[in-house]
């Protein structure tokens, strides 16, 4: 694969907000994909090691996913790779393995696979029960989350791409 950007959507659909970054990105799609070609889309329920590979061969990579930091449910992160890698002590994830500590060890194992640019746009999580949906904050979020993930696609200079 030699993608230019990589849109991955991570969460799991049954654990309640924890599929706010699936939703995300398939609200993203509804609205944006036709107009924003280069853009591979991919969407991971338990990404764990497998998003490494997922990442391989790409120079953009916009993750989409819940976190949990203790700031309002529905707030909207965005973190480069540096702030990621902060983020990792006391991080929660219902993945088991994490977003940060998989790129960590990618960073460890094999840095040049990585792509050059990663950027994680987290939507804060209030619940993530097996078998909810999502709650009304994150689900208020979402045409926002779109918004900003087609903001970073744009700003990675893809060809052709219109706002």
């Amino acid at each position: 694969m030699n993608t230019s950007i990589l849109l991955v959507g991570i969460g799991q659909s049954l654990r309640g907000d924890d599929a706010a970054g699936l939703e995300a990105v398939r609200l993203w799609q509804a609205f944006y994909l036709k107009n924003t070609p280069g853009v591979q889309v991919e969407f991971c329920e338990l990404p764990g090691l497998d998003l490494l590979n997922l990442l391989a061969g790409t120079s953009t990579a916009i993750l989409v996913d819940a976190v949990v930091s203790g700031a309002a449910p529905g707030t909207i992160h965005r973190l480069n790779r540096d702030q990621l890698a902060a983020f990792v002590p006391g991080s929660s994830s219902a993945h088991g393995w994490g977003v940060a500590e998989t790129l960590a060890l990618g960073a460890q194992v094999d840095p040049q696979s990585l792509p050059g640019k990663i950027i994680l746009i987290g939507i804060e999580a209030s619940q993530m029960e097996l078998g909810a949906g999502l709650s009304g904050d994150v689900k208020n979020a979402l045409g926002e989350v779109a918004r900003v993930i087609q903001e970073e696609i744009c700003q990675a200079d893809l060809p052709d791409a219109l706002p």
